[in-house]
């Protein structure tokens, strides 16, 4: 069994997120980036399948700019097989993303196909429901655990009221929640070894797929500071201010 992995390359998680002057984006100059979390939790449980042997080949795809390569780079010292590139100056928006994997899925044929849950970029939390659709396979969003047996996946996910069960047939779409696992960390022989291995590249063109931007970001700004806290003496002077101040009473 094939299974595909998309990981995008976003700003590391460590770093604090700053807004560029004009409000047009957040600032990447000179930002250290990293792989998706969401992403390397889908790309470990799939490097897992493998060594189960229930998995045959992980096969890891990012898209973007020449930086996605040395994201490409990590998830093979990671455990992925193969890494396919699809490079892409221009600002990618989910169902951009959505139709590209339609189009690798149609050439690779993977029978799983695993991404995070969302990025921590854009949050957006769309491109796993979105291609689900685009190729009509069902799906298993925000996974918290998965066992794969002949021909179905089970899944279990974390909803407001528990923990919810779902079995699908096989090809399916699964997206990863933070508690499916805990990646590992890549060993230096192995990243020695990813350095070596070939990246392959997939140009939009040959993929026939409609980038066209459908929304325009107006403006980025930072949320207003919070305000300090006020200590009240006792329960009548917090009535009286929730009353006369706050208004909300």
């Amino acid at each position: 069994m094939k299974v595909l992995v998309a990981v995008k390359r976003v700003i590391d998680y460590n770093v604090k997120i700053r807004v560029k002057a004009d409000g047009s984006g957040v600032e990447t100059t000179n930002v250290k980036m990293s792989m998706n979390p969401f992403d390397e939790i889908a790309l470990e449980e799939a490097v897992r399948l493998r060594e189960k042997s229930v998995a045959t080949e992980v096969v890891a795809v990012s898209m973007g700019g020449a930086g996605c390569l040395e994201t490409l780079r990590t998830a093979l010292a990671l455990g992925a097989d193969r890494a396919i590139h699809i490079p892409v100056d221009q600002e990618l928006q989910p169902l951009a993303v959505a139709k590209l994997l339609q189009a690798l899925v149609k050439i690779e044929k993977p029978q799983l196909v695993f991404l995070g849950k969302q990025a921590i970029d854009d949050d957006c939390n769309q491109t796993g429901q979105m291609l689900a659709a685009l190729l009509d396979w069902p799906q298993a969003t925000c996974a918290f655990k998965l066992t794969v047996s002949s021909g179905t996946i089970e899944v279990i996910s974390e909803i407001d009221g528990g923990l919810e069960t779902v079995e699908m047939p096989l090809p399916a779409l699964v997206t990863a929640d933070l508690r499916l696992n805990q990646p590992r960390y890549a060993s230096l022989p192995n990243i020695m070894k990813a350095k070596k291995k070939t990246i392959e590249s997939m140009a939009v063109e040959q993929l026939a797929v409609d980038i066209t931007l459908h929304l325009r970001t107006l403006k980025i700004s930072e949320p207003p500071k919070r305000q300090a806290g006020v200590k009240v003496k006792d329960a009548a002077d917090l009535v009286n201010r929730l009353r006369h101040e706050a208004k909300v009473l």
